[in-house]
This record gives structure tokens, sequence and C-alpha cells, in this order.
């Protein structure tokens, strides 16, 4: 049964354009982080070199929020198809079936975070670097659809949550220009510590108020806890 399950899950990946747009959003983010910025720093005489942590942070953060987006509407489809309903009534089990397509939008958003960061060649970070980062960076995708999951009935409410949880991608990229205890305040947003973990690479030791381990374990901690919260308040939404 489970075979069947993720060899019919598997298919139906393959036959979504969403998954069309997923392979595509990385490539075309990693151009744009290539060539084309360079090519307008160049034409502009604008010195891009002071802007390093800022742009691989918008073009980090921005993958793993696509693809819980992405993820969350996939999940509203399940909903609306009453998917859900049936699964629970079979041995497979919600959790299970949850399981599969979380860690399936993980493992993506991991893969495109990873490969912006190597392809868009800024900020001159370690292949060890770009895989850490990449991790703690995509364990906002599963939460980001379940988020959208538990605030919306179908999807044009969904939309709406999706814009709204959007809006916090703001707060890391503002906490960038604050090195001190104010940057705090920005912390309750996921993406603040992976921002934070890039900028202190990028930076080096002793300019951030906090070290890149600092800033990587805290934000691995709590990011893992947002997914447990999220996660089960879905689950208690469903029952």
């Amino acid at each position: 049964m489970y075979a069947s399950f993720l060899s019919s899950e598997f298919k139906k990946l393959t036959r979504d354009p969403l998954m069309a747009f997923m392979v595509f959003y990385p490539v075309l983010f990693g151009i744009i982080g290539r060539f084309i910025i360079p090519w307008i720093a160049d034409a502009s005489g604008f010195n891009i070199n002071m802007f390093t942590d800022l742009i691989l942070v918008i073009l980090t953060l921005m993958t793993p929020q696509i693809y819980g987006a992405l993820i969350g509407f996939s999940i509203l489809d399940d909903r609306d198809d009453h998917i859900l309903t049936a699964i629970k009534v079979t041995p497979l089990g919600i959790h299970k079936f949850l399981s599969f397509r979380l860690i399936t939008v993980f493992i993506l958003s991991f893969c495109a975070c990873a490969y912006v960061m190597w392809f868009s060649d800024i900020g001159n970070l370690t292949f060890y670097n770009i895989l850490s980062i990449s991790f703690l960076a995509s364990l906002a995708a599963p939460m980001t659809g379940l988020f959208i999951n538990i605030l919306s009935k179908n999807k044009i409410e969904g939309f709406a949550v999706m814009k709204g949880t959007g809006i916090i991608l703001i707060f890391p990229i503002i906490a960038l220009f604050f090195i001190d205890k104010k940057e705090l305040f920005f912390s309750f947003a996921p993406g603040f510590w992976s921002a934070k973990a890039i900028s202190s690479l990028i930076h080096g030791e002793g300019i951030l108020m906090f070290t890149y381990n600092a800033y990587y374990f805290i934000g691995l901690i709590y990011i893992i806890l947002l997914n447990i919260v999220v996660y089960k308040g879905f689950v208690y939404k469903m029952k």
C-alpha cells in the first residue's frame, strides 16, 4: 500500500504544473544573482559589495517562502477534494500522508536554496556553509505551507494569508541594518536567524551581536519548534 501511495504521489507531482514552476524558479533566481545584478551594478556604477549579505538573503529567503506557499495550496487542493478526510480512515493515516508532502517540499526547497546560493556566487561562501544555511532556511517551507492551511478554508483565503506571510520576509531584511540589541526586535521572524547567519559569514566574526554558530543553532531550535507547533495545530484543525 505504501509503495503504491508513494508511486501515485510521485506521478501527481511530476504532472503538476506547479512542479515545473518549482524547477524554473531557482534557475531564474540563480541567473538574477549571477548575471543580472552584477550587470545592473556595472551599468549604474553601484557598488554591490556593500550589500552582498542583503542581496544573498533576499534570494535565499524567498525560495522556501515560495515553496511553502506552493505546498500550502497543494494541501488546500487536497482538502477541497476531501482527500485528507479519506486518508484518515485508511491504514496510511494523515501523519504519514503529511510527512511525505512536507519532507518532499523541504528537500526541494533545500536543493533550490543550495543551487541559488551556489550559482549566484555571492559572498564567497564555502560549500559547507551553503548546505548548512540551505538546511536552516528550508525548514521554513513546510511551516509556511501548514500555517497557510491553519488560517485558510479555501484558496481565496489561502492567497490572502500567503500575501500576509510574505510580509514577514521584510523583517529579516530590516534586521540586517542593525548589529546591536535592536536586531532582536525582528527575531520572531523565522528567516531572521538564517539572514543573520548569512550576514555573519560575509562580514566575519565580531561584527554582529552574535557569532555564526549562535545565530545558526538558536535559529535551528526555533524553527524546529515552530514546525512542531504549526504541525500540531494543523492536525488538530483537521480533527
